[in-house]
């Protein structure tokens, strides 16, 4: 019941940032990990809901990745009182941790404007699923004469996952 739970609030919140950022062409949040790695979904959320605070334009387009999630996170703690929860360089990866980011968002969610359609959450409701890796998929190694490390991160539907191989 809890997962259920967990579930229906993620989709409400998701359905919220979606609606919220419908305007913004650079942004297409779907999922609470790789979303928000280049700091545009933070930053259109707070210009949907709040305008007045910054040029959304000059953000968008003359800064980096880190510079961006900065931006934002600086934004919310000093007009909306949000601490700065996260550091930008944990967000600007290829996989973010996504409970950070849920939490994070949630936070947004309880001070910005909350209402969301039944429109938005059948959107979500959806979206294509990523590619599901499942525990019986693996890689085989036909070479064995490597001395490296190889890391694989995946997209999986709950999120990311990282998986290390040793070659000997």
């Amino acid at each position: 019941m809890a997962g259920l739970q967990q579930t229906n609030s993620e989709m409400i919140l998701l359905s919220w940032v979606r609606q919220s950022t419908r305007n913004y062409p650079q942004v297409n949040v779907t999922n609470f990990t790789t979303s928000w790695s280049d700091g545009l979904a933070f930053n259109a959320l707070l210009h949907s809901h709040r305008p007045d605070l910054f040029d959304w334009n000059t953000v968008a387009s003359q800064q980096s990745p880190v510079q961006r999630l900065d931006h934002a996170f600086n934004i919310a703690r000093q007009h909306l009182g949000i601490e700065k929860l996260l550091d930008p360089e944990d967000v600007a990866t290829a996989c973010p941790d996504k409970k950070s980011i849920l939490m994070y968002v949630t936070s947004l969610f309880q001070v910005l404007p909350q209402q969301v359609t039944m429109e938005a959450i059948r959107e979500v409701e959806m979206l294509p699923r990523h590619s599901r890796v499942t525990r019986e998929e693996h890689i085989e190694v036909h070479e064995q004469h490597f001395s490296q490390e190889v890391s694989f991160t995946f997209l999986l539907s709950s999120g990311c996952s990282k998986m290390v191989v040793s070659l000997p």
